[in-house]
């Protein structure tokens, strides 16, 4: 007779230990080895260059110099950047990270998107479990148990898989998002061999409401209730006017960053 050991401690039933994901892909395919010099060489060439341009011009270069096919990464939070593909980038693909925790508003901005933005193909991304089947395997709440892989399985693994069709990533990353963000450059190389391009990297917050109030774009309600930055439900509270605006994220836990960005 085999005994069971409760990984996470307690008196409970065994959970699995989280540092170990559940089976199935967790990885984003490798890249021709071609592509991936080409990346790195038009990083070397053009990352200085872009580093403070603007959004439109930063879009305009990924559709003339990058290799194709390229992707957006939409959080939702807002919809910036399915607009500057429509109007810079028509036709760009879509990745929407499911992570099963959003607010029911950030998922009815996704819904939104896909029939403003008919040509942007939306692909939602979901985690390999449920957050039910994550409850069973790995014990319950393991985002405030263990925020750090609770991330890691529902948001870096799935967000890896689903880059695997692509070359290079769009997304919304901004500078002026937080300390940890304040150096990041507009183009760099993913660790994929990917390109990782930020367009919306020189905007500040003011900037953004300023744009999305001119082109009338969809509006997530929570932004406008002191939620800045928006990320999972159980993990994301309102902010004070002039805190940092990730500061409601992982609020208490020292935890900054998801690991999509690092």
């Amino acid at each position: 007779m085999t005994s069971s050991v409760n990984l996470l401690g307690g008196g409970g039933p065994a959970h699995r230990d989280p540092d170990i994901s559940p089976a199935g892909t967790t990885g984003t395919a490798p890249l021709p080895e071609d592509v991936v010099a080409r990346n790195a060489e038009l990083v070397e060439e053009w990352a200085d260059t872009l580093y403070d341009e603007s959004a439109q011009n930063i879009m305009e270069w990924a559709r003339e110099h990058a290799p194709h096919p390229l992707v957006m990464t939409m959080s939702m939070e807002n919809t910036v950047l399915a607009e500057l593909s429509a109007r810079h980038f028509p036709g760009l693909d879509a990745i929407f990270l499911d992570t099963g925790y959003h607010f029911p508003e950030t998922v009815d901005v996704a819904d939104q998107v896909e029939r403003r933005y008919p040509d942007n193909r939306l692909t939602r991304v979901r985690s390999i479990l449920t957050t039910e089947e994550q409850d069973d395997t790995y014990g319950v709440n393991l985002y405030r148990n263990n925020p750090t892989a609770c991330c890691r399985m529902r948001k870096v693994e799935p967000m890896a898989a689903g880059l695997s069709p692509y070359t290079g990533m769009i997304d919304g990353l901004r500078r002026d998002d937080g300390p940890s963000r304040a150096e990041a450059p507009a183009l760099s190389l993913h660790r994929t061999g990917r390109l990782k391009i930020s367009p919306m990297i020189t905007w500040t917050l003011e900037e953004t409401d300023a744009y999305i109030a001119e082109h009338d774009l969809i509006v997530h309600p929570l932004t406008t209730q002191g939620y800045p930055s928006i990320g999972c439900a159980p993990c994301t509270l309102p902010v004070a006017e002039g805190q940092d605006p990730r500061a409601g994220r992982w609020a208490g836990s020292g935890k900054t960053e998801c690991g999509l960005h690092t």
